[in-house]
């Protein structure tokens, strides 16, 4: 059987190389911290932009969409007009044929009605043209507001790109390791790591027991549970933060 086939499983790999990968892994993600660290808020920054803008864009598009639907009842509203402008020609050249006063009054109600028709398609053409002027309006601002975040995007992006690309190999080379330094470790137990990562403030999950104290939360650790982390023998967590206790450092003498 080769070195290669012969490989252990995370399972059957001792606790004392777990604690060192897991304290690898620590040291690894704080070194990624502090580079991510260095981009300070540009990540959220050009990602609010992105939103803000995608937010405008929404707006002027239902702007046009509503502006399209007030052309067409314009135009519904014309040609209903026109339509009542040809029916009142043709009941003026009925009115000359007409036989007595009763058809006479029918035929200029008719026309009455259809002359209300036209002066009510006008009045609804006239409030619908001034909602168009308001839209237009609207939708001035609105991409006088979307050409300035999209500037404003440009060049937050443009400083994210560029401090991104400063460390751009420098993090490609510490997620490689990183990813080599996770294989003697279990899912479960990298679950767990990751989930006090982000419980703490400041990203430790995995501390040194210096001076007799949590290497995370500086609270006192006991004598023998001292003993405890120095014997390998299981992983140990601070009673008093939940961090993973890898070690104690040796005291100078």
């Amino acid at each position: 059987m080769t070195a290669k086939s012969a490989a252990v499983a995370p399972a059957d790999v001792p606790v004392a190389a777990k604690l060192e990968a897991l304290l690898t892994l620590q040291n690894l993600d704080s070194q990624l911290d502090e580079i991510r660290r260095v981009r300070g808020d540009l990540p959220e920054e050009v990602q609010d932009l992105e939103d803000e803008i995608a937010g405008y864009e929404v707006r002027v598009k239902k702007f046009d969409e509503e502006i399209q639907g007030l052309n067409d009842f314009i135009k519904s509203r014309k040609q209903a007009s026109k339509d009542a402008e040809s029916l009142i020609k043709k009941y003026d050249e009925q009115q000359q044929n007409v036989r007595n006063n009763r058809e006479f009054e029918a035929i200029a109600k008719e026309i009455e009605l259809q002359r209300l028709e036209i002066q009510i398609a006008d009045k609804k053409i006239k409030e619908s043209q001034y909602q168009i002027d308001v839209k237009n309006a609207e939708i001035s601002g609105t991409k006088s507001k979307l050409d300035e975040r999209r500037k404003d995007l440009d060049n937050k992006k443009g400083e994210l790109d560029t401090i991104v690309g400063e460390n751009e190999e420098e993090e490609r080379s510490i997620m490689a390791q990183r990813e080599e330094a996770t294989k003697p470790v279990e899912e479960r137990l990298l679950t767990a790591y990751t989930r006090i990562r982000g419980n703490v403030r400041n990203g430790l999950a995995v501390v040194l027991v210096r001076r007799d104290a949590c290497g995370g939360c500086f609270n006192t650790v006991p004598p023998q549970r001292q003993a405890d982390i120095i014997s390998h023998k299981k992983i140990i967590v601070c009673e008093h933060c939940g961090r993973i206790l890898a070690d104690v450092e040796a005291r100078a003498v």
